[in-house]
């Protein structure tokens, strides 16, 4: 049977996608799936110290969002929101979207404040193809020489399109992880954002080894499926890192190899397609990954819910089977679950 988008729709009452997180981030709800016996049980997050065992290797991705969006002003008075993505090769220019910016026009200077403006070098005028980002190209003219510390002072944090409400102050905090290090995405690997330092201390001292992968999350990842042959969607490019140690950890594996979040997954998925093994390294990847696609770097999965006829959902269908991740989205609608970035989540064992 061939699978199209549509089989990876479901219905999600609009109630229950998070708007905010919980106070305490452990205690989010956890739906645990048994993918052997395909059994469903509902915990909480605490009790992941008591699903995971001694020599299990657990991989985080210590990723750190940084205040993408920026609100500037024309000469003209008008405003326009620049969403910035990612580094260009040149110096303080980045590929950025931007909105209300009909007018804008290249070479024009849009202000951030006195000693912060943007200049646009080239305004996206070409067709952008299914799957893709439109990418405009601004230098950023700063006084200072950290742009990230500029952006701390000037730029908000970009929550994702599904949660309709303003950026707060809180958000700087609580759309991060308390393990984030290396700055660069534009949005959370949000299965992370569940620990909590004293949740990942009692784990460490259970005997589970914890390392780090660093994927770059970008805004490619909220971009629906539009073609129903959903074989033909691109995939946008994620850089990552995999130090030497994580590599070496994983590979000496006594117990699981445990994923938090599909960011993790794609990254050691994408490495082990391509040498065979997991090896230290510093590459892109654009896998995508979906039913009947057999993952083989690694034997359990923390994840969040996703978007329906998204790339997520596709993946993680690959993992625990197509059936199975449907009925239990079947149910935790009826059990009212908190959906997507600050909801609840999944442990697939």
């Amino acid at each position: 049977m061939n699978l199209t988008t549509e089989d990876f729709n479901y219905n999600l009452p609009k109630e229950l996608i998070a708007q905010y997180p919980l106070k305490k981030r452990e205690n989010a709800r956890m739906m645990v799936l048994d993918r052997k016996n395909q059994t469903i049980k509902h915990k909480h997050f605490y009790n992941i110290v008591d699903l995971l065992n001694a020599n299990d290797v657990l991989v985080l991705n210590n990723t750190k969002v940084f205040p993408a969006r920026l609100t500037a002003k024309r000469k003209s008075g008008g405003e326009v929101e620049v969403f910035l993505l990612n580094p260009f090769s040149k110096k303080n220019t980045w590929f950025c979207l931007m909105k209300r910016s009909k007018r804008v026009k290249e070479g024009e200077e849009l202000f951030v404040n006195d000693d912060f403006k943007i200049k646009i070098i080239k305004k996206n005028t070409d067709e952008v193809s299914e799957g893709e980002l439109p990418k405009n190209l601004v230098e950023l003219e700063f006084s200072g020489d950290d742009i990230y510390e500029v952006l701390n002072k000037y730029g908000s944090i970009p929550l994702p399109p599904y949660i309709s409400r303003q950026t707060n102050n809180e958000d700087k905090q609580n759309y991060q992880t308390v393990f984030a290090k290396n700055t660069g995405s534009a949005a959370a690997p949000t299965a992370g954002l569940h620990f909590s330092k004293d949740i990942l201390k009692e784990i460490e001292n259970k005997g589970v080894k914890i390392v780090y992968i660093t994927l770059n999350v970008g805004l490619g990842t909220f971009l629906p499926v539009k073609n129903q042959d959903f074989t033909k969607h691109k995939m946008h490019f994620e850089s990552f890192i995999i130090p030497d140690e994580t590599a070496c950890v994983i590979n000496n594996a006594k117990g699981s190899v445990v994923a938090v979040g599909t960011t993790v997954l794609r990254t050691l998925e994408a490495t082990y397609q391509k040498y065979g093994k997991i090896i230290p390294t510093q590459d892109k990847t654009d896998i995508f990954i979906y039913p009947p696609y057999k993952i083989k770097s690694i034997d359990k999965l923390i994840t969040n819910f996703h978007l329906p006829k998204s790339t997520l959902i596709m993946l993680v269908s690959a993992f625990a089977g197509k059936d199975f991740i449907f009925k239990a989205y079947k149910e935790a609608v009826l059990e009212k679950y908190r959906f997507f970035s600050y909801g609840d989540c999944m442990f697939i064992n």
